[in-house]
């Protein structure tokens, strides 16, 4: 049964998290769904992947190639059949039957951002709610800090 953790962003933008917890994934050996909600955000987000740091690389594609299956990250609103971890960016929906088949579920959200918070206040509780274990993480300081949790 997995869960799902909630990240507040209020120090580092999504194309600065996104990339951190997509590696950390990969390193668990996951692979990974980038749930999103507009092609636009997929596109800007698939660059900033193929960008990547001077260290690393997300090898990654975009939901609807001829390889989808194949793909290590996968980016787009594609199901989470065949995914280890799901991470929901800018209020991408997740259920508690995706959260409970996966890993992990990562819901990241821009905490200067009214509506999003809202969006992802409404999630924590409705997932909570279901039975899904749950974890809040919000940045103090450049470093991220447990704030709840559900279980």
């Amino acid at each position: 049964m997995g869960a799902a953790y909630f990240y507040h962003l209020t120090d580092s933008p999504l194309e600065t998290t996104l990339p951190m917890l997509i590696g950390k994934a990969r390193e668990a050996g996951w692979r990974v769904l980038v749930r999103t909600n507009n092609d636009g955000l997929t596109k800007r987000l698939d660059e900033v992947l193929w960008q990547g740091p001077d260290d690393g690389f997300n090898p990654h594609g975009v939901a609807g190639g001829p390889h989808d299956a194949d793909q290590p990250v996968l980016l787009g609103n594609a199901s989470a059949e065949g995914f280890h971890c799901v991470m929901s960016v800018v209020g991408a929906d997740v259920t508690a039957e995706e959260i409970n088949a996966t890993e992990r579920t990562c819901i990241l959200f821009d905490g200067w951002d009214q509506e999003a918070l809202q969006y992802a206040r409404g999630q924590w509780k409705a997932l909570t709610d279901a039975g899904c274990k749950a974890q809040y993480w919000a940045q103090e300081d450049g470093r991220w800090t447990k704030k709840a949790e559900k279980t």
